[in-house]
């Protein structure tokens, strides 16, 4: 299968084209995360997740349409009782070259053979410290090594892209040590995510936002080199070192043109179509999820709706859009 970023049809007003989508499977999560849901998930009883015949059509549409790669977001997008079943019914589409999970890692141990025997390929677990009385401070949970644990068994099995993403917040988890003295020997790409504001995280933000422009020219003081971007890689700038087994990525959404070379859309767990995590509005595709013979009518919303994905996110301005809670469209 071609991966020509010319084969897609999603292009916007400004010329971005579109190969990958972040499905949300579930708001549902069992951390408590300080600069997401600190207070743990409250139930939503108004809320009825997409279900395994309408994410059948909208992997088919979207596939059409000229998508490539599909992650699996939340949430925790693993506490569905089906998401085997998602993986396996997404697999079968052969226009689907990429299929990646984020998760927190809390039933990667146990579940992981059968996740890739289903036809997971790619694989990003959430770890924002390696000390692991600031990790239980961070998630609310005391479950590092079980995690990392599930890391070890993805890699033994031949998981071969396992990436760990880390949320940077000044003065918790900001000290670089812990993280290169673990990645020097796992061939694994860390990525420090910059902490972003939401709706319901202006004071977390305001308190612990760093920029990740002062640990990038740590990294290049200390020898690490820029690596080129891959097809149908996300927004990371990343690094490697002769020294390391690993890699170091960084992704700086309040960098400058960071919106330039976007290549996503989101389907929030509930079918909203959201051109831009950030952004004001979102396209309900829902009501053409429910039969085959809808799929040209959803083609055509889509492309339709494009045109209203902004240039760029104004996180600049404090203006966090809909999104409340990174969980909410999987973050």
């Amino acid at each position: 299968m071609q991966n020509s970023l010319a084969d897609s049809l999603l292009i916007d007003n400004y010329q971005r084209r579109f190969q990958y989508l972040r499905l949300s499977l579930t708001e549902l999560c069992n951390f408590r995360c300080q600069y997401c849901l600190p207070e743990g998930y409250a139930t939503n009883s108004h809320h009825k997740f997409l279900s395994l015949k309408e994410i059948d059509h909208l992997v088919k549409t979207f596939s059409d349409l000229g998508v490539r790669k599909i992650r699996l977001t939340g949430g925790e997008p693993t506490l569905r009782r089906d998401f085997t079943d998602i993986l396996s019914l997404i697999s079968q589409n052969k226009s689907i070259v990429e299929i990646a999970l984020t998760t927190n890692g809390s039933r990667l141990l146990k579940h992981i053979p059968e996740w890739k025997k289903a036809g997971l390929t790619s694989l990003n677990v959430s770890i924002d410290s390696f000390v692991p009385h600031i990790f239980q401070m961070i998630t609310g949970e005391n479950k590092l090594q079980h995690i990392i644990d599930g890391i070890d068994k993805s890699l033994s099995i031949g998981m071969n892209k396992v990436k760990v993403n880390t949320v940077l917040m000044k003065g918790i988890n900001d000290n670089l040590t812990p993280f290169l003295n673990w990645i020097k020997y796992y061939p694994i790409e860390l990525r420090f995510i910059e902490l972003m504001e939401t709706g319901e995280g202006s004071e977390h933000f305001r308190k612990y936002h760093c920029s990740g422009s002062a640990m990038e020219q740590q990294l290049i003081e200390q020898g690490w080199q820029l690596l080129p971007s891959k097809p149908l890689a996300g927004p990371a700038k990343v690094y490697h070192h002769d020294d390391f087994m690993g890699k170091i990525g960084l992704i700086m959404p309040y960098s400058k043109n960071f919106c330039n070379n976007c290549n996503r859309l989101r389907v929030s767990s509930t079918g909203k179509l959201h051109y831009c995590l950030f952004g004001d509005s979102a396209v309900d595709l829902r009501d053409l999820l429910q039969h085959e013979s809808q799929s040209n009518l959803l083609k055509q919303r889509i492309l339709t709706t494009l045109k209203i994905k902004p240039p760029t996110h104004y996180l600049h301005q404090h203006q966090t859009g809909i999104n409340n809670n990174l969980a909410s469209i999987g973050g």
